[in-house]
């Protein structure tokens, strides 16, 4: 087992006992603090236009951008996420998804993360939507 990793309010723990390691996020985080919820975001720009129709890395790299507006209006930062729910039209684009979350978190302590293929999102040229759970330090 790795020993879990600690910040100022949150414990980040890889393997749990009994638990096989999961690859490329984090089974348990725990924290304590101020909870903040992020609802699903999609590859908008600020006008409601589509960024990167047909392109999962475009739309991957917009929608972490408008999570990281999302928790900075909230006081958060990606370091503050213990969460992460990936909903992607095809498991082929999470490759993009992982790529994009790499260039925010801090890939030591990565969130604990869900993803689900879903046979469609609200938009046909709306490859994915990625909701977030943050706890913020008090």
């Amino acid at each position: 087992m790795i020993a879990p990793m600690t910040t100022s309010h949150l414990t980040f723990i890889t393997e749990p006992p009994g638990v096989a390691p999961g690859t490329g996020y984090t089974q348990v985080v725990a924290g304590s603090g101020r909870f903040v919820q992020v609802s699903g975001q999609v590859a908008f720009d600020e006008n409601g236009e589509l960024v990167g129709a047909g392109d999962p890395p475009a739309q991957a790299r917009q929608v972490f951008e408008n999570l990281r507006r999302c928790l900075a209006a909230a006081g958060a930062t990606f370091d503050d996420v213990v969460k992460l729910t990936v909903f992607v039209t095809d498991i082929a684009h999470l490759a993009a998804v992982r790529e994009a979350r790499d260039e925010h978190v801090d890939t030591s302590r990565r969130p604990a993360s869900s993803a689900v293929q879903v046979s469609a999102l609200f938009r046909p040229d709306v490859l994915m939507e990625i909701e977030a759970f943050a706890v913020v330090a008090q």
